[in-house]
């Protein structure tokens, strides 16, 4: 654990301020919420991210999908993938900027003949992303890809996204 430098006043209803440039660091927007965890005398906060809750429900689906369709996807929440059926070595690597964009642009993409890269994986092929909405907040991504021409997998993006975003509703 490093030291930021940084001391606060806890006030007399037990609040502090996470200042606004760790914040920025560590992605926390204004709203979100942390998760908040001990260690003998230490107090650690850490980003809280709904969907990783789901992650098992989207390895099913994505399995689901995959056996039916025989589809190729990815699913991320704000930092990672967390759901794949592709290369597993996707599994919980951190996403780019790129795709982050896309999640707070709130809108579907298609890439044809791209380049997918994140760390030292690269995919080439059709991309189809959708982002996942939950509770007003764009929490996560949908990616569907192939190598040839993509026809009906809006759909089936759409579904998997609303499945996700319902099941985190409740």
């Amino acid at each position: 654990m490093k030291s930021t430098g940084v001391v606060r006043r806890i006030d007399e209803l037990g609040r502090i301020v996470i200042p606004k440039e760790i914040r920025r660091n560590l992605g926390i927007r204004d709203g979100e919420n942390v998760e908040i965890f001990t260690d003998s005398d230490s107090i650690i906060l850490k980003k809280y991210y709904r969907l990783q809750e789901s992650s098992e429900l989207a390895t099913n689906l994505c399995n689901i999908v995959n056996s039916l369709f025989n589809y190729k996807i990815i699913i991320t929440d704000r930092e990672k993938v967390i759901a794949t059926t592709t290369n597993k070595d996707l599994l919980n690597k951190k996403i780019t900027e790129d795709y982050m964009n896309i999640i707070e642009g709130r809108e579907i993409v298609e890439r044809e003949n791209y380049k997918f890269i994140l760390d030292d994986i690269e995919l080439n092929g059709n991309f189809l992303y959708v982002p996942i909405i939950s509770l007003n907040d764009s929490i996560g991504l949908i990616i569907i890809y192939n190598e040839t021409k993509l026809t009906n997998e809006l759909d089936i993006a759409k579904l998997l996204s609303g499945i996700i975003s319902t099941k985190l509703d409740i």
